[in-house]
């Protein structure tokens, strides 16, 4: 599967005038359409996403007519929340847009549908009985699961239907998808992103954030969710000192993913300055 241009190429193609909005958001709506993106829509609306692209302006806004997809637990005006359940499927359609998805739009957003989930968020793995479960987009030699609970949201994003998928993640709704699927799950301070219009599973730990194809992508989806301007710093990679705690999550790990993990490591290591050893061998 040939990986999609992140938002960020995107952007800049759009600026240049390679492309349009418009054809951005066909592109997009064929990917939605397509069999690899079986399952990963509740809802989709097409024409609403072409309208919020040509009213789009990308000199001003960041994801000016670029599709986003909107996890099933985010309220959008005239829209039923329904949390992956068959349990809300008759209450009453949402009378405004959740603040996340207010601040999406602000930014040029074309919402392009509301994406598949666990059952009221509850589980890693992405299966839902009431509505099918979309199939992993990147590992295809076998049916795999796709990660949840955001499974939607990141088969979304993994297909090219999406620029940004809008989830949530309280104990790795975002991060699981986003491991399993080669893409970057970012899960914020939990309160930088208010809440208002979502369906909760923890007041205390539910956090509204986003999968994206790049590190790049994921700082400029966060700064329009947090309403924030993200502060880098100018150290060096050499600087940081990461932790690694091998004895968990790593009972059966796929060797393939195994040797992956050791060959990060080891260049994380091979970028540590050299220091000198102490007296008792110590650093």
């Amino acid at each position: 599967m040939t990986p999609a241009p992140d938002l960020h190429t995107t952007r800049q193609r759009l600026l240049a005038g390679l492309s349009s909005p418009e054809a951005e958001i066909a592109q997009a709506m064929a990917c939605a359409a397509s069999p690899a993106c079986a399952h990963a829509f509740l809802q989709t609306d097409f024409e609403g996403a072409r309208a919020q692209a040509a009213a789009a302006d990308p000199a001003r806004q960041p994801l000016a007519g670029l599709a986003v997809s909107v996890k099933d637990l985010f309220d959008v005006a005239g829209q039923v929340s329904r949390a992956g359940s068959g349990v809300l499927n008759d209450a009453a359609p949402a009378p405004a847009d959740a603040v996340a998805v207010t601040r999406l739009r602000a930014a040029g957003a074309a919402l392009i549908g509301r994406s598949n989930m666990s059952e009221f968020a509850y589980s890693g793995v992405g299966v839902n009985p009431h509505y099918g479960t979309p199939a992993n987009a990147v590992a295809t030699d076998v049916p795999r699961v796709p990660g949840g609970s955001s499974s939607g949201a990141a088969v979304s994003v993994a297909t090219g239907a999406a620029f940004v998928g809008l989830g949530s993640d309280t104990g790795g709704s975002i991060r699981i998808p986003a491991a399993l699927q080669g893409l970057v799950g970012f899960k914020s301070t939990q309160r930088l992103v208010p809440l208002d219009g979502t369906v909760p599973l923890s007041f205390t730990l539910d956090t509204a954030c986003a999968l994206t194809r790049t590190v790049r992508d994921a700082i400029t989806v966060h700064e329009i969710l947090a309403a924030r301007r993200v502060t880098r710093s100018a150290a060096p990679l050499s600087a940081y000192r990461l932790a690694v705690v091998p004895q968990v999550m790593f009972d059966g790990v796929d060797a393939t993913v195994a040797r992956a993990f050791e060959r990060t490591l080891q260049a994380l290591r091979r970028r540590r300055p050299h220091r000198r050893t102490g007296p008792a061998g110590t650093r």
